[in-house]
């Protein structure tokens, strides 16, 4: 039977000895043959005795390689002359076993490749008669790094917007299932995972990130139906001077955008006024409480974008329900929105627009099936958001919603609407 002090006292031996047990594992990078003869070979039983005795020549040889941080891919080369003698790799930390001094030539030198993941690589050469023992490595993370994926679909078109801290180098290439795009020297950055994560629509069918070395890649796999359809897909780069940020955006255009345009104009006229009046001000509220302001702001201004005749009209509808065709801001300005001018500055400030965010959520429901809604609704008013996060906004603002539905609904909608 087995001490039941047994875990404590496993306990106490690994805090004492936090490295006892853990063995490095020893590379063997001795050439076959040794260097050729010289006057060091001569000499070396009279020149040992001031260099450290007669083991400094003779002694066989051992490096300790680290990496910080530790896990990184080590190339090992053992080079003479030039050429290379022996070659191994393995993962850091590591011993690498050397021949003696004595067998070694002056020429002689290990080279340490260290590769990890995000970060930069780094490069070391020691001489094999040196007297270094250890070799530390720090490795740098990549200076420039993927903060963001943002994915917009609306009426049959969609984008994809990669946010990065520096303008990217990248390679885009076509796959049987989609394209696969190459962030050279770029890092994955933690929380641009909840971005990708869960990312669906009816063009695009996942995301998936994976870091290689120096280089992210990013595979994106397209619906059935967007294949079937020949989507084309356009590049494009811009730079966000507020936040410091660049971006590269991949736009997939269907070849039926005609049809797209006329479904669009189709969801817009089945828009009544109570969806912008009553207790659907409540969900408003609700959202745009949750929602950032800022990146509420961004999603929602006009950038130029495919979306930005869609949310246009919306404003426009918005102000036909709204006493006087004049929309109302949160704090308390109007704007007649039949002229260009007044539907111009309200479009700018349109996160603080009454009854915007509801209107939106009301075209999205007669646009799209009931299984993308959420999804496009999100990629129209919070692209940035994580899927997750969105999805419990929402469930919050419907909830009140239908809390305001059970009490006392409001005999007037907020704003004047």
């Amino acid at each position: 039977m087995s001490d039941p002090r047994l875990p404590q006292i496993l306990l106490i031996v690994c805090l004492l000895f936090p490295r006892a047990g853990v063995a490095k594992e020893v590379i063997d990078l001795v050439p076959d043959e040794r260097a050729s003869w010289g006057a060091t070979n001569i000499f070396a039983p009279i020149t040992g005795l001031f260099l450290g005795g007669p083991g400094y020549w003779y002694k066989a040889r051992e490096i300790e390689v680290e990496t910080v941080p530790p896990g990184a891919v080590l190339d090992l080369f053992y080079v003479r002359a030039s050429f290379q003698k022996r070659y191994e790799q393995a993962d850091s930390p590591v011993v690498i076993r050397l021949p003696s001094r004595v067998e070694a030539g002056p020429r002689d030198s290990v080279t340490i490749r260290a590769l990890l993941d995000g970060y930069e690589q780094q490069e070391v050469h020691v001489k094999v008669r040196s007297r270094q023992e250890k070799v530390v490595i720090e490795l740098a993370p990549l200076a420039n790094s993927l903060v963001a994926v943002t994915h917009t679909y609306l009426a049959g078109r969609g984008s994809l917007a990669f946010l990065t801290r520096e303008s990217l180098n990248f390679r885009v290439q076509k796959t049987r299932e989609g394209i696969s795009l190459v962030l050279m020297q770029t890092r994955l950055d933690p929380a641009a995972t909840a971005t990708i994560d869960g990312v669906t629509s009816p063009l695009v069918a996942s995301l998936w990130a994976q870091q290689l070395g120096e280089d992210l890649v990013v595979r994106v796999r397209l619906t059935e139906a967007a294949m079937a359809e020949h989507v084309e897909i356009r590049s494009r780069q811009a730079f966000d001077s507020v936040r410091d940020l660049h971006t590269f955006g991949l736009d997939f255009v269907p070849g039926n955008g005609g049809e797209a345009v006329e479904r669009a104009r189709a969801a817009f006229d089945r828009i009544r006024p109570d969806a912008v009046r009553g207790c659907a001000l409540v969900y408003d509220a609700a959202m745009r409480e949750q929602l950032d302001r800022a990146a509420l702001a961004r999603a929602l201004a006009p950038s130029g974008s495919f979306t930005d005749p869609y949310l246009r009209e919306a404003m426009k509808r918005l102000g036909r329900f709204s006493p006087g065709g004049a929309v109302t801001l949160t704090d308390g300005s109007e704007f007649h929105v039949e002229a260009p001018i007044e539907l111009m500055a309200a479009s700018t400030q349109s996160a603080e627009v009454t009854g915007y965010l509801a209107l939106l959520r009301s075209f999205v429901q007669h646009l799209e099936l009931p299984a993308n809604q959420r999804s496009t609704l999100r990629g129209i008013v919070a692209p940035e958001l994580a899927i997750g996060r969105f999805d419990a906004i929402v469930d919050e603002a419907e909830a009140r919603e239908r809390g305001c539905r059970a009490g006392n609904r409001p005999t007037s909608a907020a704003g004047g609407l």
